[in-house]
């Protein structure tokens, strides 16, 4: 799970940026539309709505465009599009599983891009079920090592539900079940323990190693997947060398 958890601190400092961060906004406004449509405005009941809207917060997205994009998804106000939630499948260099989670208001044009990006980067986009048996779906926090304690981070996270703690060089990887993550998320904030990054995302069962060259042309395509304003996350089932992150 190592190259994981690398990507997941690439995306984190993506949306730190201010380049980025309209991006990020407009990507979490339409989640927070369907979310809202799906489930309804209250945070209290609707568990996916209070996730997205952590997340918002989490990149300080204003209040006021949380609220209006609450309103439009539970229809108090007009301008709410026709969003499609997709899974696309494919491969990446070196064959390396590839998922993104999709909102589209026009698929007809998402999937021929999705397909140019795929072979721009040595890659193919793939049939429905290709790769998706090689993952799991799970809430995933990712916490640096000089900031918690490892027995007080062990404690509140599996008194919360988590399923399992990984210790990597400089990071531990917090792992529970996706319909837990507010749970685990809030236990978390409760401690003060900060959080690199914390998502629902698609945890590989296995990982793939890649050489430098193999892994910064799997970087460049998730990179590239995470720029198109349809994908909302992407999952790769790599794992790569040290050497390709400081390139």
């Amino acid at each position: 799970m190592a190259g994981h958890s690398k990507w997941a601190n690439i995306k984190h400092k993506k949306a730190a940026t201010d380049a980025k961060r309209g991006k990020v906004w407009s990507k979490l406004s339409k989640a927070i539309m369907v979310a809202a449509k799906a489930g309804g405005g209250d945070l209290d009941t609707n568990i996916r709505l209070r996730t997205l809207v952590a997340d918002a917060r989490a990149v300080s997205m204003p209040k006021d465009n949380i609220a209006r994009a609450i309103k439009k998804g539970s229809g108090e106000l007009e301008g709410a599009d026709a969003f499609e939630e997709i899974v696309y499948e494919g491969y990446g260099a070196g064959g390396v599983a590839v998922m993104c989670d999709i909102l589209t208001d026009n698929r007809n044009r998402t999937a021929p891009e999705l397909r140019k990006i795929f072979e721009k980067h040595d890659g193919n986009l793939g049939a429905t079920g290709c790769v998706a048996w090689m993952f799991d779906r799970r809430g995933l926090f990712v916490i640096a090592k000089d900031t918690v304690d490892e027995e007080q981070l062990i404690d509140i996270a599996l008194t919360a539900g988590a399923e399992d703690i990984k210790t990597g060089d400089q990071e531990y990887e917090v792992i529970c079940d996706s319909d837990i993550f507010s749970d685990v998320r809030q236990a978390l904030e409760d401690a003060e323990i900060t959080c690199l990054s914390a998502e629902v995302t698609r945890i590989p069962q296995n990982t793939v190693e890649l050489d430098a060259d193999t892994a910064r042309q799997v970087l460049a395509l998730m990179d590239a997947l995470d720029d198109h304003d349809d994908v909302q996350n992407v999952s790769a089932n790599f794992d790569i060398p040290e050497e390709a992150m400081s390139s």
